[in-house]
C-alpha cells in the first residue's frame, strides 16, 4: 500500500483507519505498525492529522488488539494446542517448558515485546493460554502500549519538524526496522551457538 492510498483512507474513514490497522497488526495480520506510527507523527507535524485523536486511535487500536488476543488465547488457545499441537511438534513436555519460561518473564515480555515483531503478536495469546490474571495483563499491556505507541509517534513528529520528510518514504522505515531486527536475531543466534 502506498502513502497516497493510506492518506486517501484517512480522508475517507478518518482516524478509524489508524485504529483498524493497529488492531489487526497486534492480533497477527501483517501491518507495518512501526512505520505507521512514525508516519502518524510526520502527518501530525505536517498538520494532516491532529495529535490527540491520532494518538488515541493508535493507542486504542493496539490495546484492543492485545485484549482480544488475550481472550482468544484464554478461551481457545490451550484446547487448540492440546488437540493439534502434536501435529506440529508441540509435545506436552515442550509446552510445559515454554509455559514455565514465559511465566518467569511475563511482564517484561509483554512490555518490551511490543518492540519485537512477532513477540508483540504472540505475547497476548500466550498470556491468555497461561491463565495470567486479566487485571495483571490489562495493566501490563496498558503500560506497554503507551511505551510503544507514543515514542514512535513523537519520533516521527520531531524528526519531521527537523528534517523535511516526504511521507512517501516513511514505509521504507518498516523495512529498515525489520532488517535491524533480523540482524539482531542472527547475531544473538551466532553468539549462543558459539558459547
Amino acid at each position: 500500500m502506498n502513502i497516497e492510498t493510506l492518506i486517501n483512507y484517512l480522508n475517507m474513514y478518518g482516524y478509524m483507519i489508524i485504529f483498524i490497522f493497529l488492531y489487526f497488526g497486534i492480533v497477527g495480520i501483517p501491518a507495518p505498525e512501526e512505520s505507521l506510527l512514525f508516519l502518524i507523527g510526520v502527518l501530525i507535524d505536517q498538520h494532516s492529522l491532529a495529535f490527540i485523536p491520532a494518538g488515541l486511535s493508535a493507542f486504542f487500536g493496539a490495546f484492543s488488539g492485545m485484549v482480544s488476543a488475550y481472550a482468544v488465547g484464554k478461551f481457545i488457545g490451550s484446547p487448540f494446542i492440546h488437540k493439534y499441537g502434536k501435529y506440529v511438534g508441540v509435545t506436552e513436555e515442550r509446552w510445559a517448558k515454554v509455559k514455565n519460561k514465559y511465566r518467569k518473564n511475563i511482564r517484561k515480555t509483554i512490555i518490551f515485546g511490543f518492540y519485537m515483531p512477532g513477540i508483540r503478536q504472540i505475547s497476548p495469546y500466550f498470556a491468555g493460554m497461561n491463565k495470567i490474571s486479566f487485571l495483571d495483563f490489562l495493566l501490563t499491556s496498558f503500560l506497554g502500549t503507551v511505551l510503544w505507541i507514543f515514542p514512535f509517534i513523537l519520533i516521527g513528529y520531531y524528526t519531521s519538524s527537523v528534517f523535511n520528510i516526504n511521507p512517501e518514504y516513511v514505509p521504507y522505515l518498516g523495512l529498515v526496522l525489520l532488517v535491524i531486527f533480523l540482524l539482531f536475531v542472527f547475531v544473538s543466534y551466532i553468539k549462543k551457538r558459539n558459547t
